[in-house]
């Protein structure tokens, strides 16, 4: 068995999964979403002490299956430096008790294996990742062969989600009330520009129309939230079918696959579904409750680094906040 970390942001999560069948045998996760609520947004000190208060909780319940475990699997890129420290330090910590290999993992990746959870991986696959921190395409031909094709300029597109509720009183994280508030508004009320829609970059950006969305939002009251809510998910959605049909133009997609905590959003998927149709392309797509951050897709690229025997140096293993795929 394969024991994984997950501290990447404002999750504490820990999983154990079965190398020879890929099965889930136990995972918890504690949520800092009330703590962080407060403030709008995450704040990094906060969430590294009770990521230093919740992993070692989780961790004493797995005690039952250390004899059984071949490696401790790690978020140790990209993320916050001050959270992710303390998951690479817990693993460190175990590796040396346990006299187990260590095995640091890219956060981004295990998006994507979010995919494949308990199931076999299914490549080639074009990807699109959306979440707090990213947006970006990428062509997976499997583990080791990942080749980025558009990524955001700016803010990202669950980012944007989480500000815009913020400028509205919403509240944290704001993917969920952003998406619960539109489906009463009219999509069409505000007529925000598509960004980048003159431009031929295949890439993403949000700055410009969260500015928009602000001015609409300064000038409105709360009676019209709902259809600027409606109208921002609307504009923001159509950014990435814009983008995704230029590049379908040049690569029709034969697997398509949406991952990342805003791929959560029903109207991002139900979009992305008729966006493919024409094409006959397969969508797959993570269960809603492996979308945000967790530990079990972190164990999950664990099982497949340790059969490739892909392990990290105890001495070399160190957090990488900005890394990228």
């Amino acid at each position: 068995m394969i024991l994984s970390i997950e501290s990447s942001c404002d999750d504490s999560a820990i999983a154990i999964t079965e190398i020879a069948t890929k099965k889930l045998l136990f995972h918890k996760k504690i949520s800092q979403e009330l703590e962080h609520s407060v403030y709008g947004g995450v704040v990094p000190e906060l969430a590294a002490r009770l990521h230093a208060e919740a992993l070692p909780k989780i961790l004493e319940e797995c005690k039952p299956y250390f004899k059984e475990l071949k490696a401790v699997a790690v978020t140790s890129s990209p993320g916050l430096t001050v959270t992710l420290i303390e998951g690479v330090v817990m693993a460190k910590a175990i590796s040396i008790a346990l006299d187990i290999p260590i095995i640091g993992v890219n956060h981004l990746i295990g998006h994507i294996y979010s995919l494949f959870i308990e199931k076999e991986t299914q490549f080639p696959l074009t990807v699109l990742l959306v979440s707090g921190g990213h947006t970006q395409v990428m062509e997976v031909k499997n583990l080791q062969e990942i080749k980025t094709i558009a990524k955001s300029m700016d803010d990202s597109f669950g980012e944007s989600f989480d500000k815009v509720a913020k400028m509205m009183n919403l509240g944290y994280p704001g993917g969920p009330l952003i998406q619960e508030l539109a489906k009463g508004g009219d999509r069409k009320r505000y007529n925000f520009t598509v960004p980048l829609h003159q431009s031929p970059l295949i890439a993403f950006s949000y700055s410009g129309l969260k500015n928009s969305v602000r001015l609409a939002i300064e000038a409105a009251n709360e009676d019209d939230f709902k259809d600027i809510a409606a109208s921002f998910e609307h504009i923001a959605t159509a950014h990435i079918i814009q983008k995704l049909k230029k590049y379908f133009k040049a690569v029709p997609p034969k697997t398509f696959a949406i991952v990342g905590g805003a791929s959560a959003n029903l109207y991002l998927r139900s979009q992305i579904e008729e966006l493919l149709k024409p094409y006959k392309a397969g969508l797959l797509l993570s269960e809603l409750k492996y979308c945000s951050d967790n530990a079990a897709m972190i164990g999950r690229v664990g099982v497949e680094m340790y059969e490739k025997g892909m392990f990290s140096s105890l001495d070399e293993l160190e957090v990488c906040p900005k890394s990228v795929i």
